[in-house]
């Protein structure tokens, strides 16, 4: 006696049929695996050769004929400028780290602090690269979540610094008695971090979130797909 599968016991009841992906299916799949593993690959590559060429571009000229493997081999050897570069970077920072180093420093932004209209943009140069690469800094360290653009809608933020200076005083001026309970954060857009909001708000309404701002970095730029 016939029976329909789905009256059956679970232990009785035919095994599923799968589906199996046609020749051209199976093509594209592994076409598309191939480009999500190459692509990221290639763009690396690409991205790394074209920094060191331009070092070199930049260095070489500065570098005696001589002193270029080029001299030596019958090839062109690439990243000659590079290694010149990070070795006169290093340098550089050994010597600034004395006492006549720090005074030629000294001298230097003092006068650069006396042009017009180099003077700020040295200075803005130089806070944004040692906030950068201050390890011991909080900037952009953390990241949390805000209640933005409207409620119940939550968006990723890079916790900042609390607000000091004239705009502590600012904030005061508008009737807040303390700022500490303040926090700026940044607010990038997708697919591009390098822009967004920059804001002051109390720190009870941002929620720190346990993740690295390279992981925070990663899933804006996807628009959440990594």
């Amino acid at each position: 006696m016939d029976q329909d599968n789905h009256s059956l016991p679970p232990l009785f009841q035919a095994p599923p049929r799968v589906a199996r992906l046609t020749a051209g299916q199976r093509l594209r799949t592994y076409f598309l695996t191939g480009l999500v593993v190459a692509g990221p690959l290639a763009i690396t590559a690409y991205i790394t050769w074209s920094f060191i060429k331009w070092v070199d571009g930049l260095v070489k000229p500065l570098v005696p004929t001589a002193y270029w493997p080029d001299s030596f081999f019958t090839f062109e050897v690439p990243g000659l400028g590079l290694m010149v570069a990070l070795v006169g970077l290093t340098l550089l920072g050994f010597l600034t780290a004395n006492l006549v180093g720090r005074s030629l420093l000294d001298l230097s932004e003092t006068v650069l602090g006396r042009m017009p209209v180099i003077r700020g943009l040295y200075k803005s140069m130089k806070q944004i690269f040692m906030t950068v690469f201050n390890e011991e800094g909080s900037s952009f360290r953390k990241v949390g979540m805000v209640e933005y653009p409207a409620k119940g809608m939550w968006s990723l933020v890079f916790i900042s610094t609390p607000p000091e200076g004239a705009v502590s005083q600012g904030l005061k001026a508008a009737g807040l008695n303390s700022t500490d309970d303040y926090i700026s954060c940044f607010l990038p857009c997708t697919p591009n971090p390098t822009t967004g909001f920059y804001f002051y708000l109390p720190k009870s309404q941002v929620i720190e979130v346990d993740m690295s701002t390279e992981d925070a970095a990663k899933l804006i730029m996807s628009a959440g797909m990594i």
